[in-house]
C-alpha cells in the first residue's frame, strides 16, 4: 500500500491575508495542537485512540478551515482525507485480520503449544526465548514484510510464552524498530533514492551505523520490560544481529540489512544457546521433526512466499500489478494486492490449514475469533488516520517542519532524525515519511552545507525510531492481544523509549557532522 503524500507547500494563510504576516511561531503552535492534544488525552488521561483521536481529528479539521488554506478547498479536502484514510484503514485492516486467524488457528489446534515446548526444549531461559521471538522474529518479518506485519505475528506469540500483554505488545514495538529502516526489503530507502542522484548503498551506510552504534539502547528497553537485567545475554543478542546488520548495509545496500541480519543472527543466537547448555529437559517425548515442521507450516508458508515474491524481476511484476484511484489530482492510494502483506498472510493461512488439516470447524472457528478482535479496532485507526491525512493536506505538517528548518538551521544535524520522527508519528509510515521530508531535508541540507548523505541517513534513522511511539501501529497491535482501548498505557511505554532513541540519533549525527565524516 502507498500513499502519495503532497504537503500544502502554497500554505496560503488566512491570518496573512487578513490581518498580514502571522508569526510563524503561532502558526505552528496551531498545527502542532491537534498532535499535543492526542498525546495529553492518551498519555495523562488515559484515553483510548478512537477517543482521543477523534478529539485530535475535530480539533485539526476546525484549525485547517480557520487557520490554514487547505489546497483543493475546505470541502474536497475533507472528503479526500477521508477517502485516504478509509482506504489506509482497509488496508491495514488487511494485515491484521488474516495475522489474528493464523494465531487463533495455531491455538486451537494447540500448535502454539507445541512450538512453545519446543522453545522450551532449545533453552530453558524465559529470557533467552523471548528475545527469540520479540527480537529477531520480530526483525526478520519487519525485514520481509514490514507494514504492521512484525509486531501482529510476534506479540500474539509473545503473548502465548506468558508475558503479560502489555508488556509482550511493548517489546514487540520496541523490538523491530532497528529493522525499520530497511523493512519489507529496504522500501523506505526507496523515496530518497528517487529524490536525489544518490544510490541504495550510499543513502544506507549513515542508518546502518547509528542504529549498529545506539542498538544498545533497544536492547536495554527490552530486558527491562521483561524484569531480568541479563545484559550480558542482550549483548549477544544485540551483536548477533547488528554485526550482520552493518556489514550487509555496508557491503549490498538497503534490501539485505535487516531480514539478513535477523535471519543470521537468529540462527547464531539459537546456537549459542545450544552450545552454552541452556537447553531444558523435554520432561517427555520430543516433538518429532515432521510435527514441529507442521506447526510451523504458516510461518513458513509466509517466509516462503515472501522470499519468492522478493525474486528480482517478480517483485517488479507483484508491485505494479496495483489498484490505484485518485481524486482532483491531490488525493490518491495504491494498493497492490498480489505484493501486499496481508495477501501472504492470508495465503499461509490457507497454507497451514492445507497442510495441518484441521476440522472444518476448527477453520471457521479462528476466522470467527479473528474477525471479532479485529473489528474493534476499526473506529480507532480510521480517526488517527483522518487526523493524519488532515494534517498532511491542511499543510499544518509542513508547516511545522519548515519553521522547525528556520529556527535550528544553526544546530540542523541533531533535529534531523526528530523530523523523520515526527513523519512516521504521524502518518504510520517510515517510507511515507521519508516521501514527506525527503526534499526538505536535502533542502536545508544543500543551504547549510551540510553532508546530503549524513541528513538523509538522520531522516531515515527517525523515520525508523517513529515506528515506536506511532498511534497506528500501537493501535493494530492492541487490536491482535486484545487491548484494544489501552493504547495509552502502551504509549506511556514506548515513547521515553523511542525519544532517547531518536535524541541519542541526533546528538550523535551533530557529533559526526562537527568530526565531518560525511
Amino acid at each position: 500500500m502507498r500513499l502519495t503524500a503532497r504537503p500544502n507547500i502554497r500554505s496560503r494563510r488566512k491570518w496573512s491575508r487578513e490581518t498580514g504576516a502571522a508569526p510563524d511561531v503561532m502558526l505552528s503552535a496551531l498545527a502542532a495542537a491537534p498532535i499535543a492534544a492526542v498525546l495529553v488525552l492518551m498519555l495523562l488521561g488515559g484515553w483510548s485512540a478512537a477517543g482521543a483521536g477523534s478529539v485530535g481529528a475535530g480539533l485539526a479539521i476546525v484549525l485547517a478551515l480557520a487557520a490554514f488554506d487547505p489546497a483543493p478547498g475546505a470541502a474536497r479536502m475533507l472528503m479526500g482525507a477521508a477517502a485516504e484514510a478509509g482506504f489506509t484503514t482497509a488496508t491495514i485492516l488487511w494485515i491484521i485480520w488474516p495475522a489474528l486467524c493464523i494465531h487463533a488457528l495455531q491455538t486451537g489446534t494447540g500448535r502454539i503449544a507445541m512450538l512453545q515446548a519446543a522453545l522450551e526444549r532449545l533453552s530453558g531461559d524465559n529470557v533467552a526465548r523471548t528475545l527469540l521471538i520479540g527480537w529477531f522474529f520480530a526483525l526478520f518479518m519487519e525485514g520481509a514484510a514490514g507494514f504492521g506485519a512484525p509486531v501482529a505475528l510476534a506479540a500474539p506469540l509473545l503473548v502465548s510464552l506468558g508475558l503479560p500483554p502489555v508488556r509482550a505488545l511493548t517489546i514487540a514495538l520496541i523490538g523491530h524498530a532497528a529493522g525499520v529502516s530497511f523493512g519489507a526489503v529496504g522500501t523506505p530507502i526507496l523515496p530518497q533514492i528517487a529524490a536525489t542522484d544518490l544510490s541504495g548503498r550510499a543513502l544506507a551506510v549513515v542508518p546502518a551505523l547509528l542504529h549498529g552504534a545506539l542498538g544498545w539502547v533497544l536492547m536495554l528497553a527490552l530486558l527491562r520490560e521483561m524484569g531480568a537485567w541479563r545484559w550480558r545475554l542482550g549483548l549477544v543478542a544485540a551483536l548477533a544481529f547488528f554485526v550482520p546488520y552493518v556489514a550487509l548495509a555496508l557491503l549490498f545496500g538497503p534490501e539485505l540489512p535487516t531480514l539478513g541480519g535477523a535471519l543470521i543472527g537468529g540462527v547464531g543466537f539459537a546456537l549459542f544457546l545450544r552450545i552454552r547448555g541452556g537447553a531444558a529437559s523435554s520432561g517427555g517425548g520430543a516433538t518429532s521433526p515432521g510435527d514441529l515442521a507442521m506447526a510451523f507450516a504458516p510461518y513458513l508458508t509466509l517466509v516462503v512466499l515472501i522470499v519468492v515474491a522478493r525474486l528480482p524481476g517478480l517483485r517488479e511484476v507483484l508491485a505494479n500489478a496495483d489498484l490505484s484511484w485518485g481524486l482532483w489530482e491531490r488525493f490518491s492510494g495504491t494498493f497492490a494486492p498480489l505484493y501486499h502483506p496481508g495477501t501472504l498472510l492470508a495465503v499461509s493461512f490457507l497454507g497451514g490449514w492445507a497442510l495441518q488439516r484441521p476440522a472444518f470447524a476448527e477453520v471457521r472457528g479462528a476466522i470467527g475469533r479473528g474477525t471479532r478482535q479485529v473489528l474493534p479496532v476499526v473506529p480507532a485507526l480510521l480517526v488517527m488516520l483522518v487526523l493524519a491525512r488532515i494534517l498532511v493536506h491542511a499543510g499544518m505538517i509542513d508547516q511545522l517542519a519548515r519553521d522547525a528548518a528556520k529556527a535550528f538551521s544553526g544546530i540542523w544535524p541533531p533535529i534531523a532524525p526528530l523530523v523523520g520522527m515526527l513523519g512516521t508519528f504521524v502518518t504510520g509510515s517510515a517510507t511515507t515519511s521519508n516521501i514527506l521530508f525527503t526534499e526538505l531535508q536535502a533542502r536545508i541540507a544543500s543551504e547549510l552545507n551540510l553532508s546530503l548523505l549524513l541528513v538523509l541517513g538522520a531522516q531515515t534513522f527517525g523515520a525508523a525510531v517513529g515506528n515506536i511511539v506511532c498511534p497506528h501501529n500501537v493501535v493494530a497491535g492492541c487490536a491482535t492481544i486484545g487491548l484494544v482501548g489501552r493504547e495509552g498505557e502502551i504509549l506511556r511505554r514506548t515513547l521515553p523509549v523511542g525519544l532517547l532513541y531518536g535524541l541519542l540519533g541526533g546528538g550523535l549525527v551533530w557529533l559526526l557532522s562537527v568530526v565531518g565524516l560525511f
